[in-house]
């Protein structure tokens, strides 16, 4: 049976870069991986670029009221693997859709994807994949202290905020993100 997957990490935990080489991998191979993201993640517009300075062409871009299951059934036939970069911004349905994508067209579906935004609170597409996944990987990364990191942590102009919008995507308006443990979240909070 084929699995939907949920590999998530914090920033810079190397989900894009992973998802790349899965892709890689597979068409190496001669084999079909169909990449997809949603539109609502901006960076690199129709590519997914690592921080590595990566990139790989998207197959589909995902609006919030497509359903993902149609979508691909439409556009692609012969897949062997569908990948999903940036998987917190689904919508519900469309991790429900994949699900069953996955099980009725027995075709993995491996998603990348933060678990939580940077207050700390988790994103609809990536709670609906805690509850679904069939399998679920944790990408590991480190906070500048050298612990785990955990959390995102959101600047604007270089400084931690701790309040605003749940999407600000990286690059855009002065906005940028690093990786923390919980000690130094905690701490940068505090000082705010």
């Amino acid at each position: 049976m084929a699995k939907l997957y949920f590999r998530y990490g914090a920033m810079n935990s190397g989900k894009s870069t992973a998802l790349m080489q899965v892709a890689h991998n597979y068409r190496e191979r001669g084999m079909r991986a169909v990449i997809l993201k949603p539109t609502v993640d901006t960076k690199g517009g129709e590519q997914i670029v690592s921080r590595l300075g990566v990139a790989f062409q998207v197959d589909l871009l995902l609006k919030k009221d497509q359903n993902a299951y149609h979508e691909i059934i439409s556009h692609f036939y012969d897949i062997d693997c569908v990948l999903v970069d940036e998987a917190q911004f689904l919508t519900r349905d469309q991790v429900d859709q994949l699900f069953e994508y996955a099980v009725k067209e027995k075709v993995p579906v491996i998603c990348y994807g933060l678990r939580t935004d940077f207050r700390r609170e988790g994103f609809e597409g990536s709670k609906r994949l805690l509850l679904l996944a069939h399998s679920i990987e944790e990408l590991k990364t480190i906070c500048r202290c050298g612990k785990k990191a955990v959390f995102n942590g959101r600047k604007i102009n270089g400084r931690f905020v701790f309040e605003g919008e749940q999407v600000a995507i990286d690059g855009e308006n002065k906005v940028e993100y690093e990786s923390l443990c919980a000690q130094c979240y905690y701490t940068y909070q505090e000082q705010e």
